[in-house]
């Protein structure tokens, strides 16, 4: 170990201390500064990936405007108010209603205010996608409307070109949004996993014209 022999060995001894405890603070900083990044850089890849669910002006306009409020774009002072949009909705094979958010707000209002705590919430496993809600007012709706509803939420995400996919299905009640969480992000930790397909086909067929 160097020692810097104008000083005491005391003194050496707690130059080397307030090195270390410099050092560990720096290491703490740092990882809570990576720890950080990778939020923003999850979520910066969640609305990347919502921009190929956008079907019209209002849908970029709500984009814009949340990404305006997380403070990563400047406000724009001339832009006209638009109307949130709503949710795509479709109809499955047993008849029941089945949504689809479009973007991260849409996500938030579908599953945390518009669903009822006993419908079916369904989100593809590890990977980024839309929330996709059975309303089904806690009746068990039957598996093959389970199933088509999981093949949406797998067509509308990022693996709507894979096979084998899994789908998380739980009851509204036990989705929570942690405090600061970024717009769509939510946790659970009730959950059934089913293993689906994507199918645009059967999106285009239960897909209901508004």
């Amino acid at each position: 170990i160097p020692l810097k022999p104008e000083l005491s060995p005391q003194q050496n001894a707690a130059r080397f201390y307030k090195d270390y405890a410099k050092a560990k603070n720096a290491e703490k900083i740092l990882t809570e500064q990576m720890e950080r990044a990778e939020i923003e850089a999850e979520y910066l890849a969640m609305v990347l990936e919502e921009l190929s669910r956008v079907e019209g002006e209002a849908d970029l306009w709500e984009i814009r405007e949340e990404l305006e409020q997380g403070g990563y774009i400047r406000p724009d002072r001339k832009k006209q108010k638009v109307r949130p949009g709503k949710p795509m909705e479709f109809l499955s094979s047993d008849g029941y209603r089945i949504y689809v958010g479009r973007n991260n707000c849409e996500n938030d209002r579908l599953s945390l205010k518009t669903a009822r705590k006993d419908d079916l919430w369904l989100h593809i496993q590890k990977f980024h996608g839309t929330h996709v809600i059975i309303a089904c007012a806690g009746v068990t709706p039957p598996d093959e409307t389970i199933t088509e509803a999981a093949q949406l939420a797998a067509w509308f995400s990022q693996a709507k070109e894979g096979q084998n996919v899994p789908v998380d299905v739980t009851p509204v009640r036990y989705l929570r949004k942690p405090k600061g969480a970024k717009p769509g992000m939510v946790v659970y930790d009730k959950y059934r996993t089913v293993i689906v397909t994507p199918d645009g086909n059967l999106a285009e067929r239960l897909r209901q014209k508004l």
